[in-house]
């Protein structure tokens, strides 16, 4: 499925990464509860009912947020 130039989106995500990240780094939450509060986000978006176009874009958005977890990206690894 193609992405979308979605700027607004995109800005979203640098934001909300940031977030978890400062999260991480001040000690309010530890890794596990980050990747917990993502996992909980993929969840939030499989096995939606609905038109072909809402189930791509729901798989999409749980793939990606796999990715992210995948990649570590919302806490700092060493």
């Amino acid at each position: 499925m193609p992405q979308p130039n979605d700027v607004s989106g995109t800005a979203a995500l640098a934001i909300c990464e940031s977030l978890l990240l400062a999260l991480n780094d001040r000690g309010v939450l530890p890794e596990h509860e980050i990747v917990g509060v993502l996992r909980d986000a993929v969840a939030a978006h499989q096995d939606i009912p609905g038109d072909d176009e809402t189930t791509a874009l729901n798989a999409a958005v749980a793939l990606l947020i796999n990715r992210i977890i995948d990649g570590g990206n919302s806490v700092r690894r060493p």
